[in-house]
């Protein structure tokens, strides 16, 4: 088990419990840090503490508090001063309210540390008071002092542990007053859904993938400067052009997340646009060949409808001949069988022989 030094004991008030506690630092700079050095020599600069009023150095044994008035005047402070001070939250952690971690804002983060159970009597009285955070999906907001003075903390259970935040007073954050642009700017759903392809193609991610990578490149540079060896030269930027047409920013950042992850290339379309109720009007081209064929077309249905008159006229014709043919036959017939009977009748006259008298 690593062994981590605690920079504060006190205990947890909760109602009438009491749970001693060490407060312990929950994170850890990896930052490299720089010395000051004279450039003439290499010589390591130092500051020292001197006393204005002797001009001599002095130790840390030496060194107390003091409040600077208006005037400029210092009044000291020692720290029976500050034991003595009327504050219940001296050596306490004092649960003041449980409340759903939604109400707390981000902004007022601060500190994280542990709470470490102290000794084998507090083990009963912690457990169950992360048991009962655990069963209630709340934090809670607790009072304690550090480092002179009274502060804001939530707890929260983080695996088998109770971790403490320390907060900012509500009134130590500022309003987000004159942050936000002034100019009225207006998003179509077009622009919000690109974003929101990309905040999918960027969102999934596990954090601890992410790493420091200037810290990375420092310590190359140190190595290599440390070994005698050329310090690697920094790859080029990217240049960053203005943006001009946010929606073609908006896909081609859809496209270069995606093929950064070895994905298919994305291809982002826009959503057609609604056809108005006018017809969109045709090439020149396209009405000159449509006229062609539909004056074709009359014409082709004009000739067909004369030649169907033609054929009506010749058909009443033809019936009209035959039927003055019939009625010239007809008549020819009723002559004849007339002259016949004549004929026969005269014929009859003559062949009958007279009478004569006596």
């Amino acid at each position: 088990m690593l062994i981590v030094r605690s920079i504060w004991n006190g205990a947890i008030s909760f109602g009438l419990v009491s749970i001693p506690i060490k407060l312990v630092n929950a994170t850890e700079s990896h930052s490299i840090s720089f010395r000051q050095i004279h450039l003439e020599d290499g010589g390591r600069i130092r500051y020292r503490k001197v006393c204005e009023l002797e001009e001599k150095e002095v130790g840390s044994a030496e060194i107390g508090k003091g409040y600077e008035d208006a005037d400029g005047t210092i009044i000291p402070i020692t720290d029976d001063d500050l034991s003595h001070l009327p504050l219940p939250t001296a050596k306490t952690i004092e649960i003041v309210a449980f409340v759903p971690a939604d109400r707390i804002d981000p902004l007022q983060m601060d500190a994280a540390y542990y709470l470490a159970a102290g000794g084998a009597p507090a083990a009963k009285p912690y457990t169950l008071l992360r048991e009962a955070l655990k069963r209630s999906n709340k934090v809670a907001i607790a009072k304690f002092a550090l480092r002179g003075r009274e502060r804001l903390g939530m707890l929260r259970v983080v695996e088998d542990a109770i971790a403490m935040h320390g907060l900012l007073w509500p009134d130590e954050v500022r309003a987000p007053q004159g942050v936000a642009p002034d100019t009225k700017v207006t998003v179509n759903d077009k622009e919000l859904d690109l974003a929101d392809a990309l905040m999918d193609t960027l969102g999934e991610i596990d954090l601890d993938d992410l790493h420091d990578e200037y810290r990375e490149a420092l310590e190359e540079v140190v190595a290599a400067k440390a070994a005698g060896e050329t310090v690697p030269d920094a790859p080029e930027p990217a240049k960053g052009g203005k943006v001009l047409d946010l929606m073609a920013a908006l896909e081609k950042s859809v496209r270069d997340a995606k093929e950064s992850r070895g994905e298919e290339p994305a291809e982002v379309r826009r959503l057609p646009q609604r056809k108005s109720a006018r017809a969109t009007p045709k090439q020149a081209g396209g009405k000159k060949s449509t006229a062609t064929a539909t004056a074709a077309a009359k014409k082709t249905t004009a000739s067909a409808k004369k030649t169907a008159a033609s054929a009506k006229k010749s058909t009443a014709s033809k019936k009209t001949a035959s039927k003055s043919a019939a009625s010239r036959s007809t008549a020819s017939k009723s002559t004849a069988s007339k002259s016949t009977a004549s004929a026969k009748k005269t014929t009859a006259k003559k062949t009958t022989p007279r009478k004569r008298s006596a």
